[in-house]
């Protein structure tokens, strides 16, 4: 690496490559204002390491913030980071906690699933039904659970008292998804009022910069007719 692809970041003092370096005047928005005043005039040329800008822009989002809601929370914080490091936020937490899901997990969703269904009503009506007809068809000879079937009582008191924690621990699993689903919904609809702020800041320097060009160049338009208007007038 030649000497001359290096250059010295204005914050760190850092030798970097040329190419991981940005340039004042290439930055728009606070960011820009913020590094103007603290490396003085004349600093439009200067150059910034990744890091440093990275940590500008933190500090500007995290300013900001501070600023509309006060202490930041651990979500805001994800949220700045992932605008400091351009990285989506736009995916499914679904998938994310399927990744870390356990087998008993699993079964108990299984169970949920099916115990809420219409198959497993008609399947457990159908046992039922088969039970006590057998039960009262028999009664004449030796049923093993006659009237008032308390042998079938005890099955479906036990199965209620296994299957009601089952459920609970789905249902808890469920709303451990629902919490997901609300602080990712959170931290994207965070992340995209602050990308749309942040925008219109650059969209506001961008035509200020804009109006001060053309007025510039409407200075010199009017000091140029002034310079004709006299070349006329002279004899």
């Amino acid at each position: 690496m030649q000497a001359s692809d290096q250059v010295e970041c204005a914050l760190c003092h850092q030798k970097v490559d040329r190419a991981n370096a940005t340039q004042l005047k290439d930055v728009h928005g606070p960011t820009r204002e913020t590094l103007s005043k603290k490396l003085g005039p004349g600093s439009d040329e200067s150059f910034l390491c990744a890091g440093c800008l990275q940590q500008e822009r933190v500090a500007q989002i995290e300013k900001l913030l501070h600023r509309d809601k006060g202490e930041l929370s651990v979500l805001e914080k994800e949220v700045v980071k992932a605008m400091a490091d351009r990285r989506m936020l736009a995916v499914n937490p679904d998938d994310e906690m399927d990744e870390h899901v356990t087998t008993g997990e699993r079964i108990a969703d299984k169970v949920a699933a099916f115990g809420g269904s219409w198959a497993f009503i008609i399947t457990f009506g159908c046992i039922i039904l088969t039970w006590i007809t057998i039960n009262s068809v028999a009664l004449l000879t030796k049923s093993f659970d006659p009237y008032p079937f308390i042998l079938l009582n005890l099955v479906l008191s036990c199965l209620a008292a296994l299957q009601a924690p089952v459920i609970m621990m789905s249902q808890n699993r469920q709303e451990a998804k629902d919490r997901k689903r609300s602080e990712h919904d959170f931290m994207v609809n965070l992340k995209a009022e602050l990308e749309v702020r942040l925008l219109h800041d650059k969209m506001d320097h961008l035509l200020l910069h804009q109006m001060q060009r053309l007025m510039e160049v409407q200075e010199l338009q009017i000091d140029l007719l002034q310079q004709i208007q006299e070349g006329k007038k002279a004899p």
